[in-house]
């Protein structure tokens, strides 16, 4: 619960969520990974919305396995905005999500060929935010 101060100006951001750091956490620890599509294994394969699933899942927040539900499912919040453990939308329509490390960087799990990694965020590709918890 608790209070805390109204807003004036922009629309309602949702605090940082508290089980960033274990949603986060929990990604690292599938580091080298192999991608497999609509893979949801730990230690054995992730496709990106598998890996944000199963990572925030470990945080206690339940989510669906696909990436635009994924989106639809959470409060958006702005781009500019983003914290460790959003969730980072791609294309358009939305097919690629990655879990936000903070720093400008990101964990995701790509394609077939390649392994759960961490990478920079490229900014200009990313086409909205959400914030579980």
């Amino acid at each position: 619960g608790g209070g805390g101060t109204g807003g004036g100006g922009g629309g309602y951001v949702p605090p940082p969520s508290p089980g960033a750091s274990g949603a986060i956490a929990a990604a690292k620890s599938q580091l080298g990974v192999p991608y497999r599509f609509a893979a949801e294994e730990p230690n054995v394969a992730f496709d990106c919305s598998g890996l944000t699933k199963w990572a925030w899942g470990r945080a206690g927040v339940r989510m669906p396995h696909q990436s635009r539900a994924q989106f639809a499912s959470f409060p958006q919040v702005a781009i500019a905005e983003a914290q460790p453990g959003d969730l980072l939308f791609f294309r358009s329509p939305i097919s690629h999500v990655a879990l936000y490390l903070g720093g400008g960087l990101l964990i995701h799990a790509v394609q077939p060929g390649t392994l759960v990694s961490i990478a920079a965020v490229r900014w200009g590709n990313v086409v909205g935010v959400v914030r579980p918890g």
